[in-house]
């Protein structure tokens, strides 16, 4: 008799404890790790957060949800993830723009990415693709460049807004070949990517997420890669460098921070279950079917990138003296 109301009571407190997730080794329960994205749910680096959510909370150990705070360039996001207590559960998944661009960009910031932040861990890289109509004659970016060239007003270039990667990128194109090219900015890169596939502007860089698409269904034609390799979806695309044109390479990489006081032991434990996560077979398969290619780093490693980046866009914005919106 005693041994079975013992059997009773222990399955009553094993169920109680599953129920309120008490002394359950699976997951942490009342811990929770935010993921703050600077943008509204559903675009590229809200889709990379969501990616990596779920086997990143089963490194940690407990739940990772991702909160959107979309607004001002990232400051909303950044601010919060800075005044958040420094326990390493509040993340800043954030796109290379506020953190390297934004600095040399804006005269006043709310937040200063190597004060008030501490890097974890790059996630993925971006890098940009320049795209055309699928008509255009150019098939190449040497071709695009060639035939802007031969024309007295230059190519048309489109861009998500001044300042903006596809922006700088264009500059960059700019200054290693000399050819005349007219930015025309839009207020993001959804309508600027229309205008090119309608045929109403030349050209545009953009990241390869948010292009393979258009590109998969023939609307528009990849003709050049801004970087030091070609990306695995586009193989057949020659990378600027391949092409005898040096000096374009722009990379719109997302990564992690954290609150710049965040003990360095927790610091590392999340780079640890980062690297854990994007080492994953379905995490990484989602990605690289996107476009992004995961690429995690240590948070020396992500420091020094941007404070290369920083310097790099920087000159960039000075020398063509680059005014924000």
């Amino acid at each position: 008799m005693r041994q079975k109301t013992f059997q009773r009571r222990s399955a009553l407190a094993l169920l109680t404890a599953t129920v309120l997730g008490v002394g359950l080794p699976a997951l942490a329960q009342g811990k929770i790790t935010r993921i703050v994205v600077a943008f509204p749910s559903g675009g590229p680096v809200d889709f990379v957060a969501r990616a990596i959510g779920e086997q990143l909370g089963k490194e940690l150990g407990h739940q990772v949800i991702v909160e959107n705070k979309a607004g001002a360039n990232g400051a909303i996001a950044a601010e919060y993830v800075a005044r958040s207590a420094p326990d390493g559960q509040t993340l800043w998944l954030t796109s290379v723009g506020a953190v390297a661009i934004n600095p040399p960009l804006y005269d006043k910031l709310p937040y200063d990415p190597v004060r008030d932040l501490a890097p974890v861990s790059l996630v993925v890289n971006n890098v940009e693709l320049l795209v055309v109509n699928a008509t255009n004659p150019a098939n190449t970016g040497a071709e695009f460049v060639a035939n802007a060239r031969q024309q007295s007003k230059g190519a048309t270039m489109a861009s998500s807004g001044i300042g903006s990667v596809p922006h700088l990128a264009m500059e960059l194109l700019a200054d290693a070949t000399q050819a005349k090219l007219l930015h025309v900015p839009y207020k993001g890169a959804a309508p600027a990517i229309t205008d090119v596939v309608a045929g109403h502007v030349d050209g545009f860089f953009g990241d390869i997420p948010g292009l393979i698409g258009f590109v998969k269904a023939g609307k528009l034609k990849p003709i050049g890669i801004a970087a030091a390799k070609r990306h695995p979806l586009l193989p057949e695309v020659k990378t600027f460098d391949e092409m005898g044109i040096k000096g374009v390479d722009s990379d719109n990489w997302y990564a992690l921070f954290a609150s710049k006081a965040t003990p360095a032991a927790d610091i590392e434990r999340l780079n640890g279950a980062v690297r854990r996560t994007l080492g994953n077979e379905a995490v990484a398969a989602k990605l690289m079917a996107s476009g992004a290619v995961p690429a995690a780093s240590s948070p020396v490693e992500l420091a020094t990138l941007l404070r290369n980046d920083t310097a790099k866009w920087a000159r960039v914005i000075k020398a063509k003296n680059i005014k924000p919106e």
